[in-house]
């Protein structure tokens, strides 16, 4: 229903010194999609030095603006990007250089703060470090230097042990002479002291290593008695506070100096981006002459070259034309949807960009889509509860939450065609059928809507291979007008066969069709098969016989719509009985988590199932889906 914007080769030649402001001026406009079109005569990249130097200056300034984030770079205005001023001209390359210099030098001075700011902050967590041990040795009281003297009579340890293993330890080390005192626990681990008269510490390994026991390091800081090592540790805390203030200041400065420069920088960037995005692969030259070639939307070429002549005066030469059929493929697509179903874009987004001049499905997919849920989910209040939830969720939901406020709605409208409130089949009469007492009225139903969405894929495939100028494929091939003549040929005769009143007297024209269909696809199939008697034979029996099976096999799968909709049914009655052996807490704390399961499971597995049938059976039909999204040259911020 949508089809992409008509689009036009647009190819640009002007001096290579205005290389930067034709790509700042096509950015402004934000129409001009560069493409790389290779020219022999045009074989140099005169922008290329420009980008390599906007990328460095880009990942300098990104640095720097990082170095100033916090509290500091919003007080200079750094944390938001300063507008562009209408009048602004984009930096040559001698300019540009210049800038690159600056950040470079700049960026030199942050560093070397910066690396001041992780010693210090490295400090920090090596003295925070220090702090958790203290606070556990602390309770001993002691000067912890005694416990390690090389010449004492005594062994002495410092380490954890799991609390469980402290009582079955201390006897062991009671064996041996030596003492175990906790001195603080921790999530089950006991830190203790074990001491014991030098000579006798043969065998303690073992003894501990069982227990689980780890040895506790004790740094040189804090070998000595606890008022030495508090003094030591304030006074590093004041230290580090004082570095940590002066490098504060000295950013706050830096800020105050180069604060201005650093936003003029971030403009004079975002204007060198055109160029330098444009270089990647639409701009060529030679000498003094620049080409710029992209795509741009037919609609926007008056505006562009009337921007061009009011910029320029003259000091260029464009030529435009219509894409060629044979270019269909690396044509950008511009597709432009209303407000409403923009939340179903993704979704067909996520199977594929239409190429141009493709059919885009986006509107059948939302309508179909949404009708596929509402008759495998038919039910009023199972509907209300989804829609109710899309709604609380709105913010958080965003744009997905109108595709489930679409879902809501939808279900609760073949709530109303089935009459089913929350399972319940007796409150309300239903307005067209009940799937619970008309099953095979609601399978015929399923498998007619599958005929009709198969007819419409085989149109869709055909418009496609028209627009792309296979006309043979359009008209004779299997998913063209010649297998579509078949398939409802063979579908009437089978709808006669069955006893379908509409058709029953038509029952011999309808395989007379089927026949004709299937032997011209046979036709085409041998036609275009390039190879021996016996392989053609073979890959046009199998072909033609493939063909057979795929539309039926497809048009069989959206039984599960009328299996859906049973299924959903089913599961309520087997809720209400489940409920009803029970008493009246159970059978209402029953009723609530049934139907919770029910929307949360069931209406899972149904919105994927209506997926599936859409791309399964319906894109994989007819929707190539290897476009290109048309991305223009914009004019935007540095980051």
């Amino acid at each position: 229903m949508f089809r992409a914007q008509p689009m036009s080769r647009v190819t640009l030649w002007l001096l290579a010194s205005e290389a930067a402001d034709t790509a700042l001026l096509l950015a402004r406009h934000s129409v001009f999609a560069p493409v790389l079109e290779r020219d022999e005569q045009m074989p140099e990249a005169p922008a290329e030095r420009y980008r390599e130097v906007f990328q460095e200056a880009d990942s300098r300034l990104s640095k720097i603006l990082e170095h100033y984030g916090g509290e500091n770079g919003a007080a200079a205005g750094l944390a938001i990007a300063p507008p562009i001023p209408a009048a602004a001209v984009a930096p040559n390359l001698v300019e540009l250089s210049e800038l690159n210099d600056w950040l470079k030098a700049l960026w030199q001075t942050c560093s070397a703060t910066s690396l001041a700011e992780q010693r210090i902050e490295e400090e920090r967590k090596r003295l925070a470090a220090l702090r958790e041990t203290f606070a556990r040795l602390e309770t001993l009281n002691l000067d912890i230097s005694r416990l390690f003297k090389l010449d004492s009579l005594l062994d002495a340890r410092l380490g954890q042990v799991p609390s469980g293993n402290v009582r079955r330890l201390k006897e062991s080390l009671a064996l041996a002479g030596y003492l175990l005192s906790v001195f603080d626990t921790h999530e089950g681990q006991a830190f203790a002291v074990v001491a014991g008269p030098r000579g006798a510490e043969e065998g303690m390994g073992g003894v501990l290593s069982q227990a689980g026991w780890r040895e506790l390091k004790v740094p040189e800081e804090l070998r000595r008695h606890p008022e030495a090592v508090r003094r030591f540790l304030n006074l590093e805390s004041e230290h580090l506070e004082a570095s940590h203030s002066g490098h504060r200041r000295a950013i706050s400065d830096s800020l105050s100096q180069y604060g201005e420069r650093i936003q003029g920088a971030r403009v004079q960037l975002a204007l060198a981006r055109p160029l330098a995005e444009a270089s990647i692969n639409g701009v060529r030259g030679k000498g003094q002459l620049a080409v710029f070639t992209g795509w741009v939307p037919k609609q926007a070429l008056g505006e562009l070259t009337r921007a061009l002549e009011d910029r320029f005066h003259g000091r260029y030469l464009i030529d435009m034309r219509a894409p060629r059929r044979e270019e269909n493929a690396q044509v950008p697509s511009l597709l432009l949807y209303p407000l409403w179903l923009r939340p179903f874009v993704p979704l067909v987004k996520s199977y594929g960009i239409p190429r141009y001049g493709e059919f885009d499905p986006s509107l059948v997919f939302a309508l179909t889509y949404l009708l596929l849920f509402g008759a495998m989910f038919g039910d009023v209040g199972h509907g209300g509860v989804i829609l109710l939830l899309a709604v609380l969720f709105y913010r958080k939901l965003g744009p997905l939450a109108w595709l489930g406020i679409a879902a809501g709605v939808v279900s609760m409208g073949f709530g109303l065609l089935y009459g089913s409130i929350f399972g319940y089949e007796s409150l309300i009469e239903p307005v067209w059928l009940s799937p619970l007492h008309d099953p095979i009225r609601i399978l015929t139903v399923a498998i007619l809507f599958g005929v009709g969405f198969i007819v419409f894929t085989l149109l869709a495939n055909s418009y496609n291979k028209l627009s792309a100028g296979h006309l043979g494929e359009a008209l004779f091939d299997s998913t063209g007008l010649a297998g579509l003549i078949f398939y409802l040929g063979a579908a009437g005769g089978l709808a006669g066969e069955a006893g379908m009143p509409a058709v029953s007297g038509l029952s011999t024209a309808a395989w007379s069709l089927a026949l004709i269909g299937i032997t011209v696809v046979a036709l085409f199939k041998w036609v275009e098969t390039p190879a021996t008697l016996g392989e053609r034979v073979l890959v046009t029996a199998i072909e033609t016989l493939e063909t057979g099976i795929n539309l039926f096999a497809n048009t069989l799968s959206f039984m599960r719509v009328a299996a859906f909709s049973l299924n959903h049914v089913a599961l309520a009655l087997a809720v209400f009985t489940i409920a009803g052996g029970l008493g009246t807490t159970g059978h209402g704390l029953t009723l609530f988590l049934g139907n919770v399961a029910i929307i949360v499971l069931e209406g899972g597995i149904v919105a994927i199932q209506a997926l599936r049938l859409m791309y399964y059976e319906g894109f994989s039909r007819f929707f190539n889906g290897d476009g290109t999204e048309f991305v223009p040259l914009k004019l935007v911020g540095v980051k």
